[in-house]
This record gives C-alpha cells, structure tokens and sequence, in this order.
C-alpha cells in the first residue's frame, strides 16, 4: 500500500522531478510539406497536437538520436521586438535539410507563430529538454498493476509524453 502512496504522489509531481538541461540558439520556421521527415517518413502520428514540432540542426541531431526529443522553449529576443510571452513545448521530427541550416531549430508555422509575432523573423531562443526520471514509478506501477489494472492506463497516459526514461 505504501508503494501504491508513493506512486501517486510521484505522478502529480512528475514533471517537477525532472533533469533539465538548457541552452540558447536561433530559430527560423519553415513552410509545409512537412512529410517526408528524416525520423518518420511520411507517417502523419509522428507530429504532435497543436503541429508544435521542429527540424533541428547538425549540433542537435546527434545522428537521429533527437527524434522524438521534446524540448520546451521561448522566444528571448530579434528584430523589432518579434517575442510573445511564455514557453512552449515542442517535438523533433527532422533534421534541418538546408545547408548550412539557417538556425538552430526551424520550427513549424504553428510553432513559430506560438512565439513570435512575425513569422520571417529569425529569433534567439532559449531551450530546455526534458528528461524524465520514471523508473520507480513504472516498476511501482507496473508491480501493483497485477492487482489494479486500470493503473496501466494511467502509465499509459503519463509516459505518453515521456521522450527518454532513464532506468
């Protein structure tokens, strides 16, 4: 019952126990066709709700590795005062194919217009990618589900969003 506690009390503060690593680039945005990508070819399930989703460049892409990655960012500053207030978060679905890549990340319409008031604008940005530590709350998860099903659903829903678990 005591794991059952802990479990609970981990997934309402979940995000809170993250590791976070953060830096500063450049962003640009990019017009559709957004398909094909390097991570996923033409599937459509690869883009998140909301198309919030970046291309990233040579310095990001860590040979693929970025797929999937979600990082939250904001826009810090650019050419007449092109920023919107507040953060938001984004996936990897491919890697920046001009060269040399313009920015660091080239964000979708929607994504770029998430941030900016001006979508030709080139940004300075800050970034952070979120790693979730998980692996006590699965296997406490995984272990009191032989008993309570329905917490599968639960695990399900909680690391829908999780981009790297570290056990």
């Amino acid at each position: 019952m005591g794991l059952l506690i802990m479990a609970i009390v981990l997934s309402l503060v979940y995000k809170e126990a993250s590791l976070v690593l953060g830096d500063l680039g450049t962003a640009t945005s990019y017009d559709p066709p957004y398909t094909p990508t390097k991570c996923n070819g033409n599937r459509q399930d690869q883009f998140p709700p909301g198309n919030l989703f970046v291309a990233v460049s040579e310095g990001l892409w860590d040979n693929g590795a970025a797929c999937g990655r979600r990082y939250r960012l904001r826009c810090l500053s650019g050419n007449n005062r092109p920023c919107k207030d507040g953060t938001i978060e984004v996936k990897v679905v491919d890697f920046c194919s001009k060269r040399p890549c313009p920015s660091t990340t080239i964000m979708s319409n929607d994504a770029f217009a998430a941030v900016s008031h001006s979508s030709d604008a080139k940004i300075n940005i800050e970034y952070i990618q979120y790693i979730y530590i998980l692996s006590l709350l699965l296997h406490v998860l995984l272990f009191e589900s032989i008993n309570f099903p329905y917490y599968l659903i639960f695990l399900q829903d909680l690391t829908r969003n999780a981009t790297d678990i570290i056990y």
